[in-house]
């Protein structure tokens, strides 16, 4: 099944989809066939799934709890779920599969936090305070770390706001760019690895060539560049020309219903 594009003007008139609807749909165009991508619970699972059955067949999703290349009707409640194993070309270990990302063959891993900057760093540790009195207590990397330090690309899903989307994270659990161009690879990470896409409920990001800093490539049809900018707490590089993001079709969503039929990741 391939997704067949609607205009901007027909999604205009048939509200048909939600914002997390069009996030999956985004974070699923990233995705390219031949390719591997290492997948966490939610939208990443939904948007690896989505991809397999449109524009990338032969996807190989690779899960934390260590299956490998698996063929999934419906969306599991987690990467330790045993449908993670259908149809599956191994049934493995958290260390394997961590260890291929280590090894450099994994194209694409997902990741989301609490805290984002304008270079792409990740936190999930703390927020505010210091380390032993924080404001905030978050889980910590959970594998988030190994994922964005040696996977070729990575993809962020996180919602917007302008207290998730600051100058400088309070805490860097998940390198991006660090702190500008040549940093990741003086800090001894592989050259040419990084943050390749952030997709929120208002637009897709990518990161500048040159300056390694967020750039707003595609906005959300019925989003402003205003309300980017109120949600965006760093200065954002918005070009002056930037193109609307392409809405999920009916049959898009009607296939998303179909992954995950009790809406976990995609709501009801």
């Amino acid at each position: 099944m391939r997704e067949q594009h609607m205009t901007a003007a027909e999604s205009e008139e048939s509200p048909y989809y939600t914002s997390t609807h069009l996030m999956a749909v985004a974070a699923s165009r990233v995705l390219e066939d031949n390719k591997s991508v290492f997948v966490g619970t939610g939208l990443p699972m939904i948007a690896a799934m989505f991809a397999q059955r449109t524009h990338a067949p032969n996807l190989l999703i690779i899960f934390e709890a260590g299956a490998v290349g698996p063929q999934m009707r419906v969306l599991p409640i987690s990467v330790g779920d045993s449908r993670t194993c259908y149809k599956a070309i191994a049934a493995s270990s958290m260390h394997d599969n961590m260890s291929f990302a280590q090894a450099g063959w994994l194209d694409y891993g997902f990741l989301g936090g609490a805290q984002i900057d304008k270079y792409g760093n990740l936190n999930t540790t703390y927020i505010g305070g210091t380390w032993d009195n924080p404001k905030v207590r978050l889980p910590g990397s959970g594998g988030a770390n190994d994922v964005g330090s040696n996977c070729r690309g990575t993809i962020i899903i996180m919602r917007q706001e302008a207290q998730k989307f600051v100058e400088r994270v309070t805490f860097i659990t998940t390198p991006g760019y660090l702190d500008g161009p040549g940093a990741r690879e003086r800090a001894g990470l592989p050259a040419g690895s990084g943050p390749i896409k952030v997709i929120s409920q208002l637009g897709v990001y990518g990161f500048d060539e040159e300056t390694k800093l967020m750039k707003l490539e595609s906005i959300h049809p019925g989003i402003t560049i205003d309300q980017i900018r109120e949600s965006t707490g760093f200065d954002l590089i918005i070009p002056d020309d930037v193109p609307e993001t392409m809405p999920p079709t009916p049959q898009g969503v009607a296939l998303l219903r179909e992954l995950d039929p009790t809406g976990m990741a995609i709501g009801k």
